[in-house]
């Protein structure tokens, strides 16, 4: 009788002992809810579909599927349109920097429309809130925390013969959260702001050429990136 070979080992990968994590980096949902801790929660939720526009300006917009048909004999090719996505660098008079954001052609055209990026991310109405998406309401809470837009919206108070508002602070869980948080928390975005990277970008894409949009110059305060 032939001698009985040893059987292979199992081919199941069993993960050795260590102290790491073995998901070294975040999902989306927990990202989000680090991110906006400090922040009063979007009303419209994290898009559950096209998970990279939770961190740029994509303007509600998706990766659209279709088909190519042959004129000659209806053949359908399955192909895909995503959204024109560019990496751009828009003037913030309330931060008074330049901001390296991720953002489609659309929200380019509707920000040069609305007279800057400030007044694009502080428009009232429901149909910009959605546009914003997660990653625009957490820059507009920032603009929103400068003292030349909270002295605007007080002169706009005043003049509408409205008493002064008391600020009440909410966060993303939608407990009233300290003056300190909401300082750490614009602190972590500033020091953000100061980096050569962009602001709330999620996942890494190919680079994209950087094309000046709105930059008339130099202007104080600015920015290296």
């Amino acid at each position: 009788m032939p001698p009985r070979l040893p059987s292979l080992p199992t081919l199941s990968f069993t993960r050795c002992f260590s102290t790491t994590s073995q998901t070294l980096a975040k999902s989306t949902e927990k990202r989000l809810a680090f991110e906006h801790s400090a922040i009063p929660p979007y009303p419209y939720g994290a898009s559950r579909w096209y998970k990279q526009s939770n961190f740029g300006l994509y303007g509600m917009q998706k990766i659209r599927f279709g088909n190519m048909v042959s004129e000659r004999n209806e053949i359908k090719t399955r192909r895909y349109w995503r959204p024109n996505v560019h990496q751009k660098r828009l003037w913030s008079v309330a931060l008074g920097k330049f901001l390296r954001l991720r953002v489609t052609a659309r929200v380019l055209r509707t920000v040069d429309k609305c007279g800057g990026l400030d007044e694009y991310l502080l428009g009232d109405k429901a149909g910009r809130i959605k546009e914003l998406g997660m990653g625009g309401w957490k820059l507009r809470w920032r603009v929103m925390q400068s003292e030349s837009v909270k002295e605007r919206f007080r002169a706009e108070r005043e003049a509408l013969g409205l008493p002064p508002k008391e600020e009440v602070l909410i966060g993303e869980d939608g407990l009233p959260v300290t003056q300190e948080q909401v300082a750490e928390e614009i602190q972590k975005y500033d020091d953000a702001l100061a980096k050569d990277v962009e602001i709330d970008i999620g996942e890494d894409e190919p680079a994209v050429k950087d094309v000046q949009f709105m930059a008339e110059g130099e202007k104080p305060g600015k920015v290296t990136i």
